[in-house]
């Protein structure tokens, strides 16, 4: 009998998280991304085991404009994507290597990747997001999104689900609430 008021509390205690958990948008393991700017809609992964989202990209130079550093870089999503894209260098990540992507003679544990911020939308939700660059091609989605973008997108992802949030449907000039 006394397991009923030690469970009830329990739940009380537990409410306030599924308060927050209502108030989140729920994804699918895979969301079509509207990369704004570009005029580019992508199959994205989204996953919480990744920090950063990544973008697939190719021939990735770093310059200078006006005293600041930027990148410029051609999509590596297919042949339709042959024109440069220019953007401000936010900074640059250092990607821990994965051990058949390691090189002892070589030394280095990280991978230094140019990061950029891009206006992301997936459902309704348009979001401004760090994504780093590099050579996504041998993977079957072009856009990686992590941990990090998920959290600006107060993103609950639901793993059995796929493209959830439906076609983008975002206003180009107006972010959603952050």
């Amino acid at each position: 009998m006394t397991l009923k008021p030690l469970s009830a509390a329990f739940c009380f205690l537990c409410l306030p998280g599924l308060a927050a958990a209502g108030e989140k948008t729920v994804y699918g393991l895979n969301e079509y991304a509207a990369l704004q700017g570009i005029d580019l809609e992508v199959a994205a992964k989204l996953d919480t085991g990744a920090k950063t989202a990544s973008l697939s990209a190719r021939d990735i130079k770093r310059f200078k404009r006006n005293g600041e550093s930027w990148v410029r870089f051609y999509l590596a999503i297919d042949a339709a994507h042959s024109h440069p894209i220019e953007r401000p260098l936010a900074r640059v990540s250092k990607i821990k290597r994965r051990a058949g992507d390691y090189d002892p003679e070589e030394g280095k544990k990280y991978t230094a990747r140019p990061v950029i911020e891009l206006d992301i939308c997936m459902g309704s939700a348009l979001r401004s997001i760090e994504v780093n660059l590099t050579d996504r091609s041998a993977f079957q989605y072009p856009l990686l999104i992590g941990s990090e973008a998920l959290k600006r997108f107060d993103a609950l992802v639901d793993p059995s689900l796929k493209y959830a949030a439906g076609k983008p449907a975002c206003a180009n000039a107006a972010h959603t609430a952050e």
